[in-house]
């Protein structure tokens, strides 16, 4: 043996110090080198079995190293030492999709920040928004200072349809979100976030400026890491569908399609961000192409041999929220119904029954089958079971609504908006029920929802208040219904409170029916019209009635004015060839437009009723048997030959059929 191989030898003979080892492990993961971390993990635990660190540094290792079945398998491995690794394995459950087996893992642990922040992760991703928020509010105790954790606050905040919120909960953060102190974090995630916020809240114009600036900044940071131009485009996708729905909802619907026809057709973009253009695209289109949108979507869901389950594929199920989920089966469904497709479109309905159990998304689905079959009480049956076991979710009770009252369903779609408390007092609502109260005949009942409304208003401590037009249309409504003494009490409180000049005409319109006293009273506090002094009420009332004269004023022009028109030269009209506007003769026909038959100057033709033969049948008269000899003695001397049929041309007939061989 050569003597360096010798040495070699010796030395991997030598046993090597756990403190060595761990000092090696440490290297390898300061290094980024999760792989060979693991195998000295295993070295340590050769030479001090049970390590806790050891283990710990191995299975910390392994998810690194995206091998989270490693990290159980190293977990179950280590269940019978006394080690707590439940975070660990929560969170390998976690990178799996197991939500909630992660959640009921963490159900027993110590609420640390660590936990804490797993734990809104997973009710993000449950959609469980508030829960997700609470568990964020626990974590403000533990005073954690991470850009990460406010991104993550927003994005649970908007998606959980509480964005007016985050201006406050980002200036308890102490984070300033306009442009200006977001130029300066250089936070690519903080800018695109705040735009979501900005979006969410309708200010279109701030959201785009901050899209823009995080497509900058994010441009900036990969240019910086030697990112290819393609590559760059690939990790900014989601900006770029973002800033297309904002084209999209300021109208600029052309400059939106073509941002994400571009971005499909060259999959310029992460799955998510190629799914949400997918849906986005097939909104805008709307009908226009059916078959091409059901096409794109049948490239995002995964083909199921099990009945009723659906499934996306692999790469979206995990990273779609679960509205951008609803957006495309929504989309889907509304295609097929579309294109006719009723059987597939209800067998579609029908897993995602079965797969979002409690949603009212599927249900909607299901109603929309039943209305393109033309059975809308069962529509009306499966929205009203939906609203007795969700009352407090309004969204079925407003469909259920929709649908009853384009049926002619008056009385169901009254009684389904009563039911909502919330927006009894709403403008929309209360002019929905009066007009349906009034298809019903119910006067008394349209009454009472303004009298409510009213009464809302009257107690409501809001910027907004809307009393007074809820007064006027009142007051309107019941003086077109013959109750003009409360409609007079009416006009009587907008007088006092507003100092309205039509409520004070209305109400002394609406008194001298009830109360004369008053209507005089109040008729004194009316402005007098200008130019109405001096004239006799009494004669006027004698006259038939109005005229109206117009009366233009007559306005002396400058004198270069004149001059100016003076000068103008007036066109001599143009006449047709030969003619002579002296002598331009008769006058046109005024009928020459009309056909012969309708003009005053047609006669219609007499019928010769000399060739007429008269007498009995077979006769012939007297004077005609005497022309006829005359004729035949006038004859030329030719020779008369037989008749004949003139011959056919030669050549076929085209028109002609031809005839069908026995």
């Amino acid at each position: 043996m050569p003597p360096k191989s010798k040495a070699a030898a010796a030395a991997a003979a030598e046993p090597v110090s756990v403190e060595d080892l761990f000092a090696a492990l440490h290297r390898h993961i300061e290094a980024g080198e999760f792989p060979q971390a693991v195998k000295v993990a295993d070295q340590v635990l050769a030479a001090s079995p049970g390590d806790e660190d050891a283990v710990r540094c191995k299975v910390v290792a392994h998810i690194k190293s995206d091998a989270t079945d490693k990290a159980l398998a190293a977990i179950r491995a280590a269940e019978r030492l006394p080690i707590d690794l439940s975070y660990y394995k929560a969170y390998c459950y976690y990178r799996q999709n197991k939500l909630q087996e992660a959640l009921d893992i963490l159900n027993g642990q110590e609420e640390t920040a660590a936990v804490l922040q797993l734990e809104s992760q997973i009710y993000y991703r449950l959609g469980r928004m508030n829960d997700c928020m609470s568990s964020y509010e626990k974590l403000q105790k533990f005073k954690v200072d991470s850009i990460d954790l406010k991104i993550n606050i927003i994005a649970a905040l908007v998606a959980g349809g509480r964005a007016p919120e985050v201006q406050a909960a980002m200036k308890a953060q102490k984070v300033d979100l306009t442009t200006r102190a977001l130029r300066d974090t250089r936070s690519f995630e903080l800018a695109y976030n705040s735009a979501c916020t900005l979006i969410e809240n309708k200010k279109y114009s701030e959201a785009k400026e901050q899209l823009d600036l995080a497509k900058r900044i994010g441009k900036e940071e990969l240019m910086v890491e030697d990112y290819a131009e393609d590559e760059i485009e690939y990790e900014l996708a989601p900006v770029s569908v973002q800033l297309a729905y904002v084209q999209q909802l300021q109208g600029q619907t052309q400059e939106a399609m073509e941002t994400y026809a571009n971005m499909i057709n060259k999959k310029s973009g992460d799955p998510s961000s190629l799914a949400v253009a997918t849906a986005n695209l097939i909104s805008v289109k709307g009908t226009k192409d059916v078959a091409d949108g059901l096409r794109k979507l049948d490239r995002l869901v995964e083909k199921s041999t099990a009945p009723n389950q659906l499934q996306l594929i692999e790469s979206l199920e995990f990273k779609l929220s679960s509205r951008q989920k609803e957006a495309l089966y929504s989309a889907r469904v509304l295609l097929l119904l579309h294109a006719n497709k009723i059987d597939q479109a209800q067998e579609l309905v029908s897993g995602l029954l079965a797969t979002f159990r409690d949603n009212v998304f599927p249900v909607l689905l299901q109603a929309a089958v039943h209305v393109r079959e033309k059975k809308v009480p069962k529509a009306e049956e499966v929205l009203s079971r939906y609203a007795e076991k969700h009352p407090d979710n309004s969204t079925g009770v407003l469909a259920l609504a929709q649908i009853a009252a384009n049926a002619n369903h008056f009385q169901i779609a009254a009684d389904s908006l009563s039911k909502i408390s919330d927006i009894q007092h709403m403008p929309a609502t209360v002019a929905t029920l009066v007009a349906l109260k009034e298809r019903l005949n119910d006067s008394n009942g349209a009454a009472s929802v303004l009298d409510s409304a009213i009464k809302w208003w009257k107690n409501a401590m809001t910027e907004d208040n809307k009393l007074d037009m809820f007064m006027r249309e009142a007051a309107t409504f019941k003086l077109n219904h013959g109750r003009d003494k409360e409609a007079c009490q009416l006009y009587e409180e907008l007088v006092k409170s507003y100092g309205s000049t039509e409520a004070l005409s209305g109400l002394v319109a609406t008194s001298a029916r009830t109360d004369l006293a008053k209507a005089e009273q109040y008729e004194k506090q009316l402005k007098p019209l200008p130019g109405l002094q001096g004239i006799d009420v009494k004669s006027l009332e004698k006259t038939s009635g109005a005229r109206h004269v117009e009366q233009a004023m007559k306005v002396d022009a400058p004198e270069e004015v004149k001059k100016q028109k003076a000068k103008k030269r007036k066109r001599k009209p143009k006449y047709p060839k030969g003619y002579d506007p002296a002598n331009p003769g008769p006058p046109p026909d005024p009928e020459r437009w009309l056909p012969k038959r309708e003009r005053s100057t047609y006669r219609p033709k007499r019928k010769d009723k000399r060739a007429q033969v008269r007498g009995a049948q077979g006769s012939v008269s007297r004077e005609k048997h005497d022309a006829s000899a005359a004729n035949a003695g006038a004859t030329s001397s030719k020779p008369t030959t037989s008749a004949k049929a003139p011959e056919p041309p030669k050549g076929s007939n085209k028109s002609r059929k031809k005839k069908s061989r026995s």
